[in-house]
């Protein structure tokens, strides 16, 4: 097979990797606008549609600069490693998807090129990177930003939530209406931090594989990369996650408006800041934190502890899981390619 055929299959199904992201993932921005009932699926969809391709497209590519950054691999052994790293993602994506299980994309992403570059080349094809002031670089640094980011978002949406039912503890019903209405702000501003820190995994690795094949001198995320990524991520969320919608918004416990403002709220803040530092947060696991957090900060026993177990048991499996995928999918992409 050609170079340049090899080189079209794996941009084309690192896209299809941002679509099932994008449909995995859309529970995170819509959830609970959907539970409480502030919008209609149909209305959701569409405010996180439009902002998902302005997040990537305004928000800088910082995380897509960590994403390239955290293998080292020779040029002739990066098309392979990707293939395998993406095929893992997609694999792991549509099976926590059929499951109902709000994982993270960018868990999946991470242990699949990590599994593939050490069937590669070992362990010093693996940049580990750390923190660097307010920035972070290779394995390590997308860890401690996948570590820190949930208990940030549990914290902000436990917080958050008692300030906004301490000010509003004399209001009336009614007040239910300019909190529904506040919802559509908040979320629009979750799918805007989605779309940024998400789509720029997706574009980091495209990149990566355009500097490999010498079709660009340097690490510089072209224009059609940035439309063509945020295209498949809002594609994908206009399909919908409806499975994964339940879970988020029904699942772990009965939400209301209240509730969904300061978990979108705190989410959107924790997850555009790990946008800034470089960090490819997942979503999910900060969205799904700070609906813990919210309800906790009511009544714990309020909360679905089972459902929460499962979903930690699924965050703690994804990333050797797609270790183990990525390495077994590296031998199909060198005969591929």
């Amino acid at each position: 097979m050609t170079a340049a055929v090899a080189l079209t299959v794996a941009v084309t199904i690192t896209l299809v990797f941002d679509f099932t992201n994008g449909f995995h993932d859309s529970a995170n921005s819509v959830a609970a606008l959907v539970a409480t009932r502030a919008a209609t699926p149909g209305a959701a969809l569409l405010l996180a549609a439009v902002c998902h391709v302005a997040g990537p497209l305004l928000a800088g590519t910082t995380v897509a600069d960590t994403v390239g950054g955290v293998v080292r691999l020779p040029a002739a052994d990066v098309l392979p490693a990707v293939g395998a790293a993406v095929t893992a993602g997609i694999a792991w994506n549509l099976l926590t998807w059929w499951r109902g299980l709000p994982s993270s994309s960018s868990h999946a992403l991470v242990g699949g090129l990590v599994g593939a570059c050490f069937v590669s080349t070992g362990l010093a094809g693996i940049r580990w990177g750390g923190v660097d002031g307010f920035h972070v670089a290779g394995v390590l640094g997308v860890l401690v930003g996948l570590a820190l980011s949930p208990v940030l978002g549990a914290g902000l949406g436990a917080a958050a939530d008692r300030l906004a039912r301490r000010a509003l503890r004399r209001a009336r019903r009614r007040a239910d209406v300019a909190l529904r209405r506040a919802e559509w702000v908040s979320a629009g501003a979750l799918a805007f931090s989605h779309g940024a820190n998400d789509a720029q995994k997706s574009m980091g690795v495209i990149t990566l594989l355009l500097v490999a094949t010498g079709h660009l001198g340097a690490f510089a995320v072209p224009l059609w990369v940035k439309l063509a990524a945020a295209a498949a991520l809002t594609l994908g969320t206009a399909s919908g996650g409806w499975r994964v919608v339940k879970t988020v918004g029904r699942g772990i416990y009965r939400m209301r408006p209240v509730d969904g403002l300061a978990s979108q709220g705190s989410s959107a803040a924790v997850i555009l800041a790990a946008a800034a530092a470089g960090a490819p947060v997942s979503t999910t696991h900060v969205v799904a934190a700070s609906v813990v957090g919210a309800g906790a900060s009511r009544h714990a026993h309020h909360v679905r502890w089972a459902v929460v177990g499962e979903i930690c048991s699924a965050w703690l499996v994804t990333l050797p899981a797609c270790a183990v995928l990525g390495a077994a999918a590296l031998p199909l992409w060198r005969w591929f390619a």
